[in-house]
């Protein structure tokens, strides 16, 4: 194998393909990244077996090959070399020289042989979205996965295809986060779980400039996302998802309008107080026009008075200050309303502006 190649080019798909690099694996190969010059280009390829990442750079090839180097160290030593014109090449040892200016260095490599096959994935299967609507709806779902592995079904996102809409579901059993978005195109009607972590690297892939629609293929047990060079294939999770719809109340006796953003300030520095760091309790008091968040502690206590508008009965209610905050931050609506049947049932939020998505909170019981 021998190639040159643009420094910059080469730094970046190291980068892009290294968060698919496993960390931690009994196989060590794993831990490397497979390179593959051909025709007029050289192929990078992470995986983890759970998640794999593929980017294609021009290359002028010399002699067509492949290897696998070490991923980090790899990384580690491109990533200096951003700015210059790059030649590598393989000798019979396995080693992979790296030219840049004057100066080479070494790395000792994998048999490539031994890296296991990406699999491919045909569009038989797909759904099609504007990229930033697909952006907007990770934000919004992403943060309300599970982090323990009880259900590991719960650490990744729902995502229903419909005839003309996407839903997408996340729950972490304290909370719920739903997200509905038109589709562009699709190819049957299917559900699936995919890992947060690969929705989350999708996310990051989308560039907040554009405005071209992204196409996700699904075939077996695998999706696959091919954007701007850069191809995305993640292993979907096993195990049936909760029965959402039967969370959500259809009928509510309180409903309070509040602005957005002064809620979350409120409710930022009410919780620097929380007496409890394990729930992060912020107490809800709600009465007429005001709203009134407090929290307490041995080192102080914490008012917040902030206008509202309510329909139905008077409420004292608490929640996780953070459970709050989290989904409100996704919000850019300038009011939202809160909905509530009683201090122990779940609470829903959602924007004035649209029926799009929602929030569903569980409270924290109050000892009197």
């Amino acid at each position: 194998m021998k190639f040159a190649c643009d420094g910059l080019d080469l730094s970046d798909a190291v980068l892009r393909v290294l968060k698919a690099v496993s960390g931690k694996s009994t196989n060590p190969i794993l831990e490397g990244i497979h390179l593959e010059a051909k025709e007029d280009y050289v192929m990078l390829t992470a995986t983890d077996l759970e998640l794999s990442l593929q980017r294609k750079i021009k290359a002028d090839v010399k002699v067509e090959g492949s290897t696998v180097v070490p991923g980090k160290l790899f990384a580690d030593f491109v990533r200096k070399l951003n700015n210059e014109q790059i030649e590598i090449d393989l000798n019979d040892k396995q080693q992979l020289r790296i030219r840049y200016m004057d100066s080479e260095g070494y790395l000792q490599c994998f048999n490539a042989d031994e890296y296991p096959r990406i699999t491919k994935i045909d569009t038989e299967h797909s759904f099609s979205i504007l990229e930033s609507e697909l952006k907007d709806l990770i934000n919004k779902t992403s943060f309300a996965v599970a982090a323990d592995d009880t259900r590991p079904v719960l650490k990744g996102i729902l995502l229903e295809v419909g005839e003309y809409e996407l839903t997408a579901v996340a729950l972490d059993g304290y909370r719920l986060s739903l997200v509905k978005k038109a589709l562009e195109q699709n190819k049957g009607e299917f559900s699936l779980v995919v890992p947060a972590r690969s929705m989350q690297e999708i996310a990051k892939m989308i560039q907040d400039t554009e405005k071209s629609v992204a196409t996700i293929a699904v075939q077996k047990n695998y999706i696959m996302l091919d954007l701007d060079h850069t191809i995305l294939i993640s292993r979907l999770l096993d195990g049936d998802f909760v029965k959402y719809k039967q969370i959500i109340p259809g009928e509510f006796e309180t409903c309070v309008t509040v602005n957005k953003q002064q809620l979350e300030d409120g409710i930022e520095r009410a919780s620097v107080l929380s007496n409890n760091p394990k729930n992060n309790m912020v107490k809800f008091d709600i009465r007429e026009k005001v709203m009134t968040l407090t929290s307490n502690s041995d080192m102080g206590n914490v008012k917040e008075n902030m206008a509202v508008s309510l329909k139905g009965k008077d409420m004292l209610i608490a929640f996780n200050a953070r459970y709050f905050t989290e989904a409100l931050r996704t919000v850019n609506d300038e009011f939202i309303r809160i909905y509530l049947n009683t201090p122990v049932s779940p609470c829903v939020i959602r924007p004035v502006s649209t029926e799009e998505y929602l929030f569903l909170i569980l409270p924290v019981r109050i000892v009197n």
